[in-house]
């Protein structure tokens, strides 16, 4: 009888302990987070997590933009916030390097260019990337290759929803990047 009513008060110590300690994490370098976001891009809203699933990533790690990661740092499970990151903390400017001409006649024959139109542009090596028609000159386009969101104030209202001890990192951690309409 005393030994069970031991092994019941330790349970009920051990969620207790557990619930306390789990209100005191703290995001930080190597906790895996799962949050909630909504991405704004001049008041116009471009990707949001609310009402599907969460962001998960382990901070620290480089998954996610380095001005949203610091802007997180320190915040604690049901904390919410609004972070504005600047283009260099975020995608970058927009390099007019990476404006290129492109004759007309060598798009594909079932595409009608307009400007704001995204294409599948490939690379040497196979790898497949975004660019933007940014303009129709004459008988060329003008392709956009910087990043869509390059150039721009991002500002971003988070909730995180959970904090955890990270697993081992077994894979090199790679960049989260919003899908952009």
């Amino acid at each position: 009888m005393i030994s069970t009513k031991i092994t019941i008060l330790a349970v009920v110590v051990a969620g207790w302990m557990s619930a306390c300690f789990a209100e005191d994490a703290v995001v930080t370098a190597g906790k895996k987070v799962k949050m909630d976001y909504t991405l704004m891009v001049n008041n116009e809203q471009i990707e949001t997590s609310v009402g599907k699933k969460p962001l998960e990533f382990i901070d620290g790690g480089r998954m996610i933009i380095p001005g949203l990661e610091r802007g997180i740092e320190g915040m604690r499970v049901g904390e919410e916030k609004i972070i504005t990151v600047i283009p260099k903390d975020a995608y970058g400017e927009a390099d007019p390097r990476a404006l290129k001409e492109f004759p007309k006649n060598k798009m594909p024959a079932n595409v009608e260019p307009k400007v704001g139109m995204v294409l599948r542009a490939t690379a040497p090596d196979g790898q497949s990337f975004p660019a933007v028609i940014s303009q129709m000159k004459g008988d060329t386009v003008i392709l956009d290759f910087n990043h869509p969101l390059a150039g721009k104030q991002l500002t971003f209202k988070v909730k995180i929803l959970d904090i955890q001890n990270a697993p081992p990192v077994t894979a090199a951690p790679q960049v989260v990047t919003p899908a952009v309409k």
